[in-house]
């Protein structure tokens, strides 16, 4: 294994927090967070956002702003 550095390691950050990377460059994001604490804030920081956003696209909006957004796309759609 090999550090990969910081400049690869952020630029691959999102997909390395999503199990989208293959397995070496996996290991070597991983060995470069667990031995450098700038890049471990920031991935700290990527996953409690990803974590944040996740649940909130489970809620459902209220049933008001739902028809109210439906209404408006509708009057868009008709003005073209």
């Amino acid at each position: 294994m090999t550090d990969c550095g910081c400049e690869k390691a952020k630029r691959d950050l999102e997909e390395y927090l999503r199990n989208e990377v293959c397995k070496t460059a996996e290991s070597d994001i991983k060995e470069h967070l667990d031995n450098c604490p700038g890049c471990q804030d920031e991935a700290l920081v990527s996953r409690t956002l990803t974590d944040v956003l996740a649940r909130s696209c489970k809620e459902a909006a209220p049933e008001e702003l739902r028809d109210l957004v439906l209404a408006r796309l509708r009057e868009a759609q008709s003005a073209h």
